[in-house]
């Protein structure tokens, strides 16, 4: 398979988990900024100027769905892709879905589902100007693709 390209900004409070995923990223061509929480992500997003971000659910400071509310909220991030990775419940999956999230990674989770939902976010970013993609809800085991809206 081809090296990817592209920026990921990666939003976890946790230190390894944001090693971990940059790591499995940089191995896969990706360049790689994280941020410890979503205000540092706020901060950052406009000088790092990513191709796509994913995001920890339970921070610090500010979570996960409520920095991917944001950055839909923002005119110039409102269409960035967004995935959310994170071990959490049902509700918080559906309510990072309804703050903007484009798809959802389970922790803990294979580095291979990481890099091919990387890619796909990457890959779509170019197309969703405009529009909504379809969001993806991956568990560690199974993908399961569901229509947005």
């Amino acid at each position: 398979m081809p090296r990817a390209s592209g920026r990921i900004l990666v939003v976890d409070d946790n230190k390894v988990i944001r090693q971990l995923i940059r790591v499995n990223l940089e191995l896969e061509g990706f360049e790689v900024v994280t941020a410890a929480d979503g205000a540092e992500c706020l901060e950052v997003v406009h000088q790092v100027r990513p191709d796509a971000v994913t995001l920890d659910v339970v921070m610090p400071c500010l979570d996960g769905i409520r920095t991917a509310a944001r950055l839909r909220a923002d005119p110039r991030t409102r269409d960035l892709p967004l995935a959310i990775i994170s071990a959490c419940t049902q509700a918080e999956v559906d309510a990072g879905f309804e703050a903007g999230a484009d798809a959802y990674l389970s922790k803990p989770f294979e580095p291979a589902d990481l890099v091919a939902l990387v890619r796909r976010l990457v890959e779509g970013k170019g197309k969703r100007r405009g529009s909504r993609p379809k969001r993806e809800s991956r568990g560690s085991s199974a993908a399961q693709a569901e229509s947005a809206g």
